[in-house]
C-alpha cells in the first residue's frame, strides 16, 4: 500500500498542474478578449491528441509497463506549462493546450492502469476510491493555485509556477525510487486479430464507456463553463477558483463516503444518482450570480460527480478481457476525449451565439438522459 499512496502523491503534483492549466487557460484566453467559441477550441485541443492515440497508448502500457509512459509524460506536462510563460500571447495557447492535454494522456493511461494491478482484485474498488480522494484534492489545489496567482502575479506567471509541479514526478520516476510490477503482470499475451471494435461490442464494457462519456461531458463543462460565466458577471480569478475549488471538495467529501455507499448501493444504481444530481446542479447554475450560491451549487454538482469515477474504473478492470485492461482504458479515454472534444466546439459556439446559460440547461438534459439510460441498466 505504500506504494500506491505515494504513487497518488506524485499523480496529485501531475493533475495540480494539469487542472490549474486548463483554468489558467481559459482566464488568460478571456483575457486577451477571446470569444466563448476561442475558449473552447482551448479546451477541445487538450482532447484532440488524447482522443486520437489513447488506445495505442493503453496497448503500449499493457506491452512494456507504466514506468516510461508516466515518465515522458511528466517531463512533456511541465514544458507544455511553461510555453505561456516563455511565449505570452494566445498563439502560445493553443501550442500548450495541445502539448499539456497529451502529455497528461499519456500519464494518466498508464497509472490508471498500473493501479488496477496494485494489491488483489478485490482492492480494486478501494485502491480506486483512494486514487479519486487524491484527484479530488489536486482538483482543489489546481484551481486555487491558478486563481489566486494570476490576481497576485499575472497570467503567465502563474504558468511557470504550474510547471514546478511536475518536476518531482519526473525525479521519482526517472531514479526508479517507486517499484512498479514488470510488463507481464498485465495480463496475458495479446490475442491475434483483436480490434477496438472486440472492445466496443463487449457487452460488459459499452455501457461502461457510455456512462463515462456522460460523466466526463460533465465534469468539463463546468471547468469550461464556470470562468467564462464568473467572467461575464464580473467574479475576479480567485473566487472562479473557489467556486472551481468547492466542487472539488465535494468529490473528496462523497468519495471518503463512497466505501460505505456502495455498500448500500450498487454501481449501476449509484451511477443513476450521480447523473440524476448533475443534471439539477447544471440546471440551476444560470438563475444565480451570488459567490456563495455558486459554490454551493458547485459542492452539489461535485458530490453527484464525485462518486461516479471510482466505480467506473472499478467496472471497467473487472469487465475487461485478460491482458487488454490497458487497451481498454484507452479507449475508455478516447470514448471521453471525444466528448471533451466535441462538447466545447459545440457549446463554444451555442455560448457565443447565445449566451452561457443554454450551455448549462444542455448539458444538464444531456445528463438527463443518461441518468434514465443508467438506471435501465440498474
Amino acid at each position: 500500500m505504500r506504494t500506491l499512496y505515494f504513487l497518488i502523491f506524485v499523480t496529485l503534483l501531475n493533475h495540480t498542474a494539469f487542472v490549474g492549466s486548463r483554468v489558467a487557460m481559459s482566464l488568460y484566453a478571456i483575457h486577451l478578449n477571446a470569444t466563448p467559441f476561442t475558449v473552447g477550441v482551448l479546451m477541445a485541443l487538450y482532447a484532440l491528441l488524447p482522443m486520437l492515440f489513447a488506445v495505442s497508448m493503453g496497448r503500449l502500457t499493457d506491452r512494456i509497463g507504466s514506468r516510461a509512459p508516466m515518465l515522458i509524460g511528466s517531463v512533456a506536462l511541465a514544458a507544455g506549462a511553461l510555453v505561456p510563460y516563455l511565449w505570452p500571447g494566445l498563439g502560445a495557447l493553443y501550442v500548450a493546450s495541445v502539448l499539456i492535454g497529451s502529455s497528461f494522456m499519456m500519464y494518466h493511461v498508464a497509472y490508471q492502469n498500473m493501479v488496477g494491478y496494485i494489491g488483489r482484485p478485490e482492492d480494486r474498488p478501494m485502491n480506486f476510491s483512494m486514487v479519486a480522494l487524491g484527484f479530488s484534492i489536486s482538483g482543489f489545489t489546481g484551481p486555487m493555485i491558478a486563481g489566486f496567482g494570476i490576481d497576485a502575479f499575472g497570467h503567465a506567471a502563474t504558468f511557470a509556477a504550474l510547471a514546478a509541479f511536475p518536476l518531482l514526478p519526473v525525479a521519482v520516476l526517472g531514479l526508479k525510487a517507486l517499484r512498479f510490477p514488470p510488463p507481464h503482470a498485465h495480463g496475458a499475451p495479446p490475442e491475434p486479430g483483436r480490434s477496438i471494435g472486440d472492445l466496443l461490442r463487449h457487452r460488459g464494457l459499452r455501457p461502461i464507456f457510455i456512462a463515462s462519456s456522460l460523466l466526463a461531458s460533465g465534469w468539463d463543462m463546468f471547468a469550461f463553463a464556470i470562468p467564462i460565466y464568473g467572467s461575464r458577471i464580473g467574479l475576479s480569478a480567485s473566487t472562479i477558483g473557489l467556486v472551481l475549488g468547492s466542487f472539488s471538495v465535494a468529490t473528496f467529501v462523497i468519495r471518503g463516503l463512497l466505501p460505505a455507499i456502495s455498500r448500500r448501493l450498487a454501481a449501476w444504481k449509484l451511477l443513476t444518482v450521480s447523473l440524476a444530481t448533475a443534471s439539477a446542479a447544471f440546471l440551476l447554475f444560470p438563475l444565480f450570480e451570488r459567490p456563495g450560491l455558486l459554490m454551493a451549487l458547485a459542492f452539489l454538482l461535485g458530490l453527484g460527480l464525485g462518486m461516479s469515477q471510482p466505480m467506473v474504473m472499478s467496472l471497467l478492470h473487472n469487465a475487461a478481457p485478460p491482458g487488454r485492461v490497458g487497451e481498454a482504458v484507452g479507449v475508455r479515454m478516447s470514448i471521453v476525449n471525444l466528448s471533451q472534444t466535441s462538447m466545447p466546439l459545440l457549446f463554444g459556439a451555442l455560448g457565443t451565439a447565445l449566451g452561457i446559460a443554454p450551455v448549462f440547461w444542455a448539458t444538464a438534459l444531456l445528463l438527463c438522459a443518461g441518468s434514465f439510460y443508467a438506471r435501465r441498466r440498474a
